[in-house]
Order: structure tokens, then sequence, then C-alpha cells
């Protein structure tokens, strides 16, 4: 890969980076949050705030309420705007009032419409950031408010990221990430059973290449949706590169650009790999010709037009999210005239112009796109080589629990039901009959309580429960949670 310096810190930018750390979601996350604050104090280190403002539903309400209309005809118009929402200015809601059976002539309803309209984007309150954090040697509360934060132990400072990067003041974004969570989990319980696995060295496993080429991919990173499923055999990967192209193909950007199929099409042999100019050949053939990255749209802007690489980077920025139609102008101007001077004019010179100014927005980093590919290639892996651990580690929300008990059952894995006197609040691993099997957790049974479940774990930890009577009154079960456990068979073994 030949990544772009310039997409990470360019001087033209003027500003710092974006610096994201993917973490394993959930308390490991909050622990290292925690760690920076013990680390630079609670003065020191704050999360930046979020500005809410008011949009769609949340706008018709509060209008409707101000106004005085009843409950029943706020809650029609919250959804009559979530379905239309807001589109353009000139769009007016008056238009679509009457879908949700109001009259467009009467006073209080054209004054909704009106109000409901001027307060779209204004600031509603003031929220905290999923992950960004600000961190000083001195003292925060020097430079910027703080407040606390709703959640215990989180100091938040009163500007959003945009207020940060004005200043020139330094945003690190701790994320969580769900796939980084199952897969320590899974590690561990490999570690438990079967011995230890080093990420940072699996093999290249041609048997995990075969499932991802069949779209066997039920709990694997990125390429479990149906979209990606669909491509995946049509692609077939082969080695990890591919997997990286996988990971980014289903992605606005190469779907805006149309650039899925003519990939497929080569990547089958069934088209031509054509450049639209000999010299983006060592940028994009790679890719087979076609432009999937965000760097190779700044890399074809450096070759075919001379920019710099501080130049690209603008020219990404222009066509962003926040576009100004005066900019595109310029920029797509001074492209046209670069490429001009190097000789590529008319149809070649068009498409390059396509590519660039329809790719810009939604382009993924191949950067962005290796990394996802690492975590697909090891969840695949963990998958193929260590099923029992891996299931029992994958959380149930992307698939109903029903589809991944029957994704697992399908590779032969047994899923042995909740028991009262084995499982814990996760599912775990057993041996059974020199194989591994695994055990569904408490936290799966609908209606149970997770201080109910916890605690009941830890009482047969204590001392084995020898009655259903037992199990309730030192768990402190609810008569329902009982008679659940009851009705599943989770209190069978006693």
């Amino acid at each position: 890969m030949d990544l772009l310096f310039e997409r990470f810190l360019s001087e033209a930018r003027g500003e710092w980076p974006d610096i994201d750390l993917d973490l394993p979601s959930g308390e490991r996350r909050e622990a290292a949050i925690q760690y920076v604050y013990q680390r630079y104090g609670r003065h020191g280190a704050g999360m930046t705030a979020n500005v809410i403002t008011y949009r769609g539903r949340s706008a018709a309400r509060e209008v409707g309420k101000a106004l005085g209309l009843p409950g029943e005809m706020q809650d029609r118009l919250a959804r009559l705007v979530s379905n239309w929402g807001y589109q353009d200015p000139a769009e007016v809601l008056t238009r679509h009032l009457a879908e949700a059976g109001c009259d467009p002539t009467q006073p209080r309803i054209r004054k909704f419409a009106a109000l409901w309209t001027r307060l779209q984007d204004l600031p509603r309150h003031l929220g905290q950031h999923s992950g960004g954090m600000v961190v000083t040697g001195g003292r925060l509360d020097d430079v910027v408010p703080l407040e606390p934060a709703t959640m215990p132990g989180r100091v938040v400072i009163q500007w959003d990221k945009d207020d940060c990067a004005a200043l020139g003041i330094v945003k690190v974004d701790l994320l969580g990430l769900r796939m980084m969570s199952v897969l320590q989990d899974s590690i561990s319980l490999v570690r438990e059973t079967s011995g230890e696995v080093d990420l940072a060295h699996l093999p290249d496993d041609r048997e995990v290449y075969a499932a991802l080429q069949q779209a066997d991919t039920i709990g694997v990173f990125q390429v479990e949706s149906r979209a990606q499923m669909a491509t995946l055999p049509r692609i077939h990967p082969e080695r990890f590169y591919d997997l990286v192209v996988q990971v980014a193909i289903i992605r606005p950007g190469p779907i805006v650009g149309d650039m899925v199929h003519p990939y497929i099409r080569r990547r089958r042999g069934r088209e031509p790999v054509v450049y639209p100019h000999p010299s983006l050949e060592p940028i994009l053939a790679r890719t087979l010709g076609v432009p999937l990255f965000q760097e190779q749209l700044l890399r074809m802007a450096m070759v075919a037009a001379g920019f710099s690489g501080s130049e690209a980077e603008e020219l990404r920025r222009a066509f962003g999210f926040k576009r100004s139609e005066r900019r595109m102008a310029e920029i797509e101007t001074k492209l046209r005239a670069g490429m001009a001077r190097q000789g590529i004019e008319g149809r070649a010179a068009d498409e390059i112009v396509h590519a660039i100014t329809a790719f810009a927005l939604y382009g993924f980093p191949e950067s962005h796109a290796s990394s996802f590919a690492l975590l697909a290639y090891a969840s695949a892996w963990l998958k193929v080589r260590h099923p029992a651990p891996f299931y029992a580690a994958l959380p149930m929300g992307f698939y109903h629990p029903a589809t991944i008990v029957k994704d697992a059952q399908r590779h032969g894995l047994v899923i042995l039901p909740v028991d009262v006197t084995r499982s814990g609040w996760d599912c775990t691993v057993e041996g059974v009959d020199g194989g591994w099997v695994v055990r569904l957790g408490l936290r799966y049974v609908k209606g149970l309580r997770e201080t109910a479940a916890r605690a009941l774990v830890s009482e047969r930890q204590a001392r084995p429960f020898v009655s259903v009577a037992d199990v309730a009154a030192r768990a402190g079960l609810a008569s329902d949670e009982t008679q659940t456990l009851a009705a599943i068979g989770a209190l069978a073994a006693l």
C-alpha cells in the first residue's frame, strides 16, 4: 500500500490532524478514558461537547407543545416530518400538512409550519461527544469552561470539536469498537481452551479465504451485511489486499461514483483493465484501474494536474461535507488547468474530474480500510479455527440471537441452553467429550435483571444451589423472573 502522508497531516490545512484510537468498547474503553483523567487530572482533560440541534421530529414536538396543539396532533406532525424531513428551504412544510390531516389555512397550523422551519439546526442543548478528548499539560479551565458530565467520573468542556479546531486545540478521539471487544474476549477463551493466539502474526489461511469467498461471514467484522455478502463471491478475495478492497467497495463513494460493477467485471476478467490516462496506471493498477480510495484520488490530482500534496488535500476538503459551490468551481478550474499543462484534455480530463468530484465526498481512506480489513481477517480466522470461543464472545446484536445460534449449529458447534447451575452472565465455553461447546449466558434471558443474574452467579460460586426456592431466595429473583427461568428450562437441573 502507498498511503499519502498529507491525508494525515498537511501544512496547508493549518490545523492539527484527526487522531482516532479504536479501543474495545464498553468497560475497557471507559477504563482508558478514566486513565486519561487520572494521568492529566480533572482540570487537565475533558470530553468535548456536542451541540444538539433541533431537527425534524424533535422540533415538531417542541413547537407543537409551545402552540398548545393536542398530543395526538403532535404525534401526527412528528411522524410526518420524520418521513418528509428538512430537505430544502424552498420546499415548505405547508405543502405536506394535509398528509397529517391538518388544515394548512388554520392560523396555528401555519404558525407551526413557519416556526418548525425556522427552528431547524438551532441549538437545543449541549451533549457529550462520543469519544473526543482534549488534554493539556496545565489547567484546561484556564482556556475553556469545564462542567461535570451527567456520566459519573467525567468532565466536559463547553466547546465542540469545531470550536477546538478553530482555536488550534488538539482533540483525540477514543472510540469504542465492539469487534475489538469480541476479539479480546475470544482470545481469552482460546487461552483457556487451546493455547495462545497472536493477532499480529496470523497465518495466511486458505480455509479462511474460502469461507470469505462463500460469504460465510455472519459475525465477521465489516463483511457481514447483505450487500457485502452479495459481493464477496464475485470479488472472491484470495489475499489480504482483496479484503481491503472488499471492506471499502460497499461504501457511498464507489456506489455514487459507479465504481462497484466496473471493478467486479475487471476482477472476474469480463472487462479489460483500462486507465483514464497512462500516467495514472501506477496509482490505479492495484484496484484494476478503478479509483476506490481517497488516497488514490489525491494522487490522481498530484500526477494528472501537478498538485502538491497539500493542494490535493485542499481539493478533498473543498468537495467535503461543507461544500461551497464557489470553492468547488475554483478547485475544478485549477484541476483542469493543471491537467491541460500535462497534456490531459477532452474525455480523459472529464473522466478524471468526474471520478474526483463524485468520490471526494464519500471516498473511504485506504488506511482505514486496511485497519478494518485486519480486524475482518482476524474475526474470520477465529470463526474458522476457534469457533467455540468466537461464538461465545460474539454479541448477538447485528443479527437476531437465533440467527447466530443457527449459524453456529450449521458449522457443527453445539449450543447448550441457559442453565442456572452452569451459565454465567456472558456465554461460556465448556469441554464435552473431548470437544468444546458454547453455553448460553444469562444475559440473553429476556426479563431477567442484570443485578439478579450476577447475584445468581456469585451465589452459585459460593455454594451450589439445592432447589428452585434456594435459587430464588439467594439470588433475590422476582416471581416473574423465576417463572421465566422455569419456562425456558433453565431450572431443569434442579
